[in-house]
């Protein structure tokens, strides 16, 4: 063999001893390694939020007893008011045709009043001679003193019609007066405006409306998906949007019994008593939520969700146990509860087994890549 020959031979063989190493080098680096985490043990607290509003427990709206105008208002929104303060003045004015009509009825009744006197005094002779017996006198008397009655009843209707009060008590239906003790949250009429009287064709004009501020509730509405798993009675906290880094405490009270749809879901409303603070004054109509458990579930075995997938075709939830080194093998897990950062492990893999974390490898493994 020429001394070229042979060259050539070792220079092939140095060639073929060099991808044997760069292809063991390649195989080698190809096994990732795959940093894992061990299921543990924690407490799990599922919740739901229910948007809302606070309100006060008692509100009432006055409304007048006669229609009429304001004459004058007594007190601004925001005051504090007892059961019986005065709010507002109302002015009558008088349906034209009305008033003349209880005139006339006034008039008719005053001619029948003074024939029955007539009557009764020439009776009242001749009961005195004894003429007449005392039944007679007594009917005469009868029909004199329902004269005077009806003469009294009908000037009554009339000064009512036309002052919207008749006698020593008239201004009872003039004077608008807080029915309950509070504060008036709204008092959407001002002084001129005309009201009308609340009567059982009309809901009448709110001139004042007074609510208890110092008692509270929480009105706000959740999804059909989870009103099954609320309980009335049930501790919850409310935060209020105008008040930050707050909670305050409450307790559901009520449940509704029927939902309403609203962009296509059903929700229900629901009701909770809250607790305040003297330190924050809370006013009517703040927008607020509230955090509401609905399973609590303590010392479960668990996982981070952040290590589960699902499979393409039955999409059940699976994860990947290490079996050896740079070996893994899959495992079905059944799930119960989660909060959304940890879910509890109900079957699949137990506390001293290691999950790949499918997104993060070792940093070791990288090293070596880069090298």
């Amino acid at each position: 063999m020429s001394k070229r020959a042979k060259i050539i031979l070792i220079i092939i063989a140095i060639g073929f001893i060099a991808a044997l190493i760069w292809f063991g080098k390649k195989n080698k680096t190809s096994i990732v390694e795959y940093e894992t985490e061990t299921p543990f043990k924690t407490t799990i607290v599922k919740k739901t939020v229910a948007t809302g509003k606070v309100t006060p427990l008692e509100e009432i709206e006055i409304k007048p007893q006669i229609t009429g105008i304001i004459d004058k208002i007594m007190l601004l929104e925001g005051s504090k008011v007892k059961k019986g303060d005065l709010i507002a003045t109302v002015r009558v004015v008088p349906n034209e045709q009305s008033l003349i009509s209880a005139k006339g009825r006034v008039d008719n009744i005053r001619i029948s009043l003074s024939n029955a006197e007539i009557s009764y005094k020439r009776n009242k002779n001749l009961f005195d001679k004894g003429v007449i017996s005392r039944q007679e006198f007594e009917n005469v008397e009868l029909t004199y003193n329902q004269a005077k009655q009806d003469l009294k009843n009908a000037q009554n209707d009339y000064m009512i019609i036309k002052k919207g009060s008749a006698g020593s008590g008239g201004s009872a239906n003039t004077n608008i007066m807080a029915q309950m003790s509070g504060t008036i949250l709204e008092i959407p009429v001002k002084e001129g405006d005309q009201v009308i009287q609340s009567n059982n064709f009309n809901a009448g004009t709110t001139i004042a409306s007074i609510a208890d501020m110092s008692k509270m509730i929480f009105e706000g509405k959740v999804d059909e998906s989870e009103v099954g798993k609320l309980v009335s009675g049930s501790d919850i906290e409310v935060s209020i949007g105008a008040i930050e880094g707050k909670m305050f405490p409450a307790k559901l009270n009520f449940i509704a019994p029927k939902g309403t749809e609203e962009s296509g879901a059903v929700q229900f409303k629901i009701k909770a008593d809250v607790s305040l603070d003297d330190n924050y004054f809370i006013r009517a109509g703040y927008s607020a939520n509230a955090d509401i458990v609905l399973e609590k579930k303590d010392s479960v075995l668990s996982i981070k969700e952040a290590l589960l997938k699902f499979d393409k075709k039955t999409e059940e939830p699976y994860v990947e146990v290490k079996t050896g080194e740079g070996t893994f093998e899959k495992r079905t897990l059944k799930l119960g509860t989660s909060d959304g950062v940890n879910v509890e492990i109900l079957d699949g893999v137990s506390e001293t087994d290691e999950i790949k974390i499918w997104n993060k490898v070792s940093k070791d493994d990288n090293n070596e890549g880069n090298n």
